[in-house]
């Protein structure tokens, strides 16, 4: 990023975008190593995960479907019982490994990108075997500020049930003593309104989280303490984090859309086909990771421009040495923030 502190305050989302392909592409070397070793194997999880899925649930279906037809006790039953069982089994782990393995490909991707970019703007020697070293210890603070909002997340969706419950008696309680006759319309449209409300304080806390995320590995704060430096980082730009997060997910609907079509549900296309249609779709969605952790960056120095907290390169520059293997996070400092050097 070659642009003045006081100047990135002013950036919009195509600003912010433009800053973080200018970064790809200055810095391609070492960004197409963090993507064939990190973010890669994410994106092969995200549509795996996708193929898999069909496949076990189809299985599933059609031998649920199968086991209705037999009669209880035959062969073919006793049979059919057991498998369904089995695919269930198997169709649970398939899942938890999928999470387990996206969240550690995700937290070791985002440590990657977030302290590359941190090292380019302090002007240090980065390399690739330097971030590998450095990313297992900077992943963990990743892991506890993800845990907190989980916790959060959690607190939050239980608060509004309660809610939701409580105001569900009172209307019904109101309604039945005013002899008021409820319609079914708009009861419908009372439960779309309260998944509206939830959705979008759903969507605050997802892009809470992401900046806590660069928050985590640039400054001394993680977990809760993280959730909140993010919280107020981000006043005043929730909308521009807004409208990239809703466009970095509209190009994720782009890519995974024709790839259930021609990977996913192409039973009529040949293997070779389907490969490679698939490893175009897994490229696009490797670029498309990339690009988005960059954003993610983008935006935290975006925001701290926006409320003038300004970072010292020397200080930034010193905690990210790595001192007996150890990772030294940045401390609070505000002093000026300079350029990066790209």
């Amino acid at each position: 990023m070659d642009r003045e502190q006081e100047e990135m305050q002013f950036l919009g989302p195509f600003g912010i975008c433009r800053e973080a392909y200018k970064i790809i592409i200055s810095w391609r070397k070492i960004f197409t190593k963090i993507t064939l070793a990190l973010i890669l194997p994410l994106s092969f999880i995200l549509l795996a995960h996708i193929k898999f899925s069909e496949l076990l649930t189809s299985r599933i279906i059609h031998n649920q479907a199968m086991l209705g037809e037999a009669q209880i006790g035959t062969q073919r039953y006793n049979k059919l019982s057991p498998l369904i069982s089995s695919e269930h089994t198997t169709y649970w782990l398939f899942q938890l490994g999928y999470i387990i393995s996206l969240f550690i490909f995700s937290f070791l991707s985002t440590s990657a990108v977030v302290y590359t970019i941190a090292c380019i703007y302090t002007g240090r020697e980065v390399t690739f075997k330097k971030v590998m070293s450095v990313v297992p210890k900077v992943w963990k603070r990743l892991v506890l500020t993800f845990l907190s909002t989980v916790l959060a997340f959690f607190a939050y969706s239980l608060v509004f049930t309660i809610i939701t419950i409580l105001c569900a008696f009172l209307w019904a309680h109101t309604a039945g003593t005013a002899s008021v006759s409820i319609s079914l319309h708009t009861t419908v449209v009372i439960f779309f309104i309260i998944l509206i409300i939830y959705g979008l304080g759903a969507l605050y806390m997802i892009i809470i989280w992401q900046l806590a995320s660069a928050v985590s590995v640039l400054e001394d704060s993680y977990g809760f303490k993280a959730l909140v430096k993010s919280k107020n980082l981000i006043k005043g730009k929730m909308w521009v984090a807004l409208i990239i997060f809703l466009m970095l997910n509209f190009s994720s609907f782009v890519i995974y859309t024709p790839f259930q079509k021609f990977v996913v549900h192409g039973e009529s296309q040949s293997l070779l086909y389907k490969v490679g249609f698939g490893m175009l779709f897994l490229s696009l969605q490797s670029m498309l990771c990339l690009f988005g952790l960059i954003v993610q960056t983008v935006i935290y120095f975006v925001c701290k421009s926006y409320h003038h907290e300004n970072i010292n390169k020397s200080v930034l520059s010193d905690h990210l040495e790595v001192y007996h293997g150890e990772y030294a996070p940045l401390k609070k400092t505000d002093v000026p923030l300079g350029q990066f050097q790209v």
